[in-house]
């Protein structure tokens, strides 16, 4: 997967996210939204052929690079924690 910088500012960050059509997309979204540092969060998909979804992100003036790498990290821990209890499954 890589991330494309489209445009970034003190509180904006909008950037696409080729090799996701919106998987990995929604669930990045939902966790956005669970900072309180953000104001808006979302992404759009103008062809699932042709373009890689595109997010927006919008803080209070938190770094939004930041809330999205933290957002990013709490994911990864949520899937450690998901891998290592199916691990568990018999």
């Amino acid at each position: 997967m890589e991330v494309v910088i489209v445009e970034e500012n003190k509180d904006k960050f909008v950037f696409d996210l080729k090799g996701d059509v919106s998987t990995i997309s929604s669930v990045l979204k939902k966790e956005l939204w669970n900072d309180s540092h953000v104001k808006a969060a979302g992404y759009y998909v103008d062809h699932p052929l042709v373009n890689a979804p595109r997010f927006i992100v919008q803080t209070d003036g938190e770094s939004p690079r930041k809330v999205v790498k933290a957002a990013i990290k709490r994911l990864e821990k949520e899937a450690e924690k998901l891998n290592s209890e199916a691990k568990n499954i018999k």
